[in-house]
């Protein structure tokens, strides 16, 4: 009984120590992991205000919040996490079947990798390659998010060799908790480090991986009848890619090829053409200067767990897009691209540069140059008469890999950056779209293809040791409409002013103006002026802005949202822990 005593003490001077979760292990001194929480939160709260005048329109709700927080536990080889979830009522250009509150991700997962096995069950977000044939992810400011909800496998038998199988849904919707879709998704992938597999190759300066992906879904259907034929719809689609990539010193090319079986859908309007897709990149990097080429054909790869289905929904591959992704206003909000998942040949280039410090046209910090052009065309192809049952069943035919007639945009940008003293930095950029909004329909204004040139000049100002000034002089000039030349093309020409200050390490104050000063509508000639401020404090942020927001669009990796006009308060609040 005495002894007995002793124990407990001893159990009790440990929990005091080393806290409530590891005492048993502190007291047998095993060198056990110690258990680690984290996690993040995310607030988003919109007031709205009618004004007739930009088409900003009041739900009934009167306001929008959307709300999440993630909660994370590790402890050495396992880990699990959840992400709660709310909506009252999602926020005006967010998915608005989102509603209500609960539970929109949670997993657990155990990882030993020195056995090589890796194991999750639950939601999980993973990519095969670039995404041509598989790719659940997020992106919250789009409101997309196809975060597989299942079980995932992952073998590294030998050093060299990783092997992937997943099996699950996707999630769709959100009503008080995740809600999936009905299609099931089967997809394996082997990734081989062919330096790590061939023991003569280990020392080579040449590093190459190789590897392969298959993906099925499943999806219930019945045949049915178009143009006085009965069709049977298939129930399961494959697809299914091969990729190679090389790295040798400064030199990086990757190449991948993927392919789909017949996939009648709404994106093709329910024909029975296979899928192809092909995509290449070669990069060459040094001190200094760097320089991208990429080149994409894509014909008919919409591949969608519901075939019944468009636009973000249900996605289950990802076409990249070759087109810069833009961070200045006019050139990121007015004419972005939208990679075309039907068909499209395109391709970009991209160089960096740096001019040396000290040198006469380097000055005394150096002076960074970029120039980026990427072009994307419709596919090369002759359709089918209407009269042949090929136009029914197929729609077209491919002539060859290079592109055709239409146009979808000519994107040319380059900016030269500089600082010109230890107080003083600008960065001068030029930009020349020429843009089809047929194919990406940015606007419900104009039909056809607009030319648009746009100068952005930003400079920032250092004040004080501990505070910045930032201005960013943005306008955007387009061409005359080729069927009246009295008229400019789509809403005219644009002028973007930012004002930025801070105050480091706390706060932080901004107004921007978007000014549609050429519209071909005197009435229409608005500025759009929204104005914020913010508390910053280690990880926690807070900011409160008001203001007009356009309508118009916006895009993050060559995916796009139609946003509607707004006028009203907007509160975010961002935290980690």
């Amino acid at each position: 009984m005495i002894r007995l005593k002793r124990l407990q003490l001893a159990v009790v001077t440990f929990t005091g120590l080393c806290g409530m979760p590891t005492f048993v292990w502190c007291q047998f001194g095993q060198d056990v992991a110690v258990p680690n929480i984290s996690g993040n939160v995310g607030i988003l709260w919109q007031s709205y205000a009618e004004d007739s005048l930009i088409g900003a329109i009041v739900p009934p709700a009167k306001t929008g919040y959307n709300a999440f927080a993630n909660v994370l536990y590790n402890q050495g080889d396992f880990s699990a996490g959840v992400r709660y979830e709310t909506y009252l009522n999602a926020v005006i250009g967010f998915p608005g079947r989102f509603n209500g509150s609960g539970l929109g991700y949670r997993f657990a997962r155990y990882n030993d990798p020195d056995r090589g096995v890796d194991v999750t069950i639950g939601n999980f977000y993973d990519q095969f390659g670039s995404g041509l044939v598989f790719r659940a992810y997020e992106e919250r400011n789009l409101g997309i998010d196809n975060a597989m909800d299942g079980i995932r496998l992952i073998l590294r038998p030998i050093n060299g060799i990783q092997v992937k199988f997943i099996y699950g849904k996707q999630r769709f919707d959100f009503d008080d908790g995740l809600v999936n879709g009905p299609g099931i998704i089967r997809a394996a992938d082997v990734e081989a480090d062919l330096n790590a597999l061939i023991e003569r190759w280990q020392e080579k300066p040449l590093k190459v991986t190789a590897a392969g992906s298959f993906v099925s879904k499943f999806q219930a259907g019945s045949p049915f009848g178009v143009d006085s034929l009965l069709l049977s719809m298939p129930q399961n689609v494959g697809s299914w890619s091969y990729r190679l990539n090389a790295i040798r010193k400064g030199w990086n090319a990757s190449v991948e090829y993927a392919g789909k079986i017949n996939d009648p859908s709404a994106d093709n309007g329910f024909t029975f053409r296979e899928g192809e897709a092909f995509m290449a990149t070669l990069g060459y990097s040094q001190k200094g200067l760097g320089v991208l080429l990429t080149g994409k054909m894509v014909d008919n790869m919409s591949f969608r767990s519901d075939r019944d289905l468009r636009l973000f929904d249900l996605p289950i591959n990802f076409i990249p897009a070759v087109t810069q992704q833009h961070t200045y206003n006019l050139a990121a909000t007015l004419y972005p691209y939208a990679t075309v998942i039907t068909g499209e040949t395109s391709a970009s280039a991209d160089i960096f540069y740096t001019i040396p410090k000290g040198s006469k046209l380097g000055g005394k910090y150096g002076t960074k140059l970029s120039a980026s052009f990427s072009a994307a065309n419709s596919l090369d192809t002759t359709r089918y008469s209407d009269n042949q049952v090929e136009s029914t069943l197929y729609g077209y035919k491919r002539n060859s890999w290079g592109p055709g007639e239409e146009l979808f945009v000519r994107d040319f940008n380059a900016s030269i950056d500089r600082k010109l003293n230890k107080r003083w930095k600008a960065k001068y950029t030029y930009y020349h779209f020429d843009f089809n909004t047929l194919t990406t329909p940015v606007t419900t204004d104009y039909k056809g293809i607009v030319n648009a040139d746009i100068h952005v000049l930003e400079t920032q100002w250092k004040v004080k040791p501990k505070q910045s000034l930032r201005t960013e002089l943005q306008g955007l000039w387009v061409g005359e409409d080729k069927d009246n030349p009295d008229l400019l093309q789509d809403k005219g020409h644009w002028a973007t002013v930012l004002v930025e200050y801070t105050w480091s390490p706390h706060w932080f104050a901004s107004v921007l103006d978007q000014y549609n000063f050429g519209n071909n509508d005197p009435s229409q000639r608005i500025h759009y002026i929204y104005g914020s401020a913010g508390y910053i404090n280690g990880p926690h942020r807070l900011s409160v802005g008001y203001g007009k927001r356009r309508e118009g669009i916006f895009c993050i990796g060559g995916v796009c949202r139609a946003v509607p006009a707004s006028n009203g308060f907007e509160v975010t609040f961002t935290s980690s822990f």
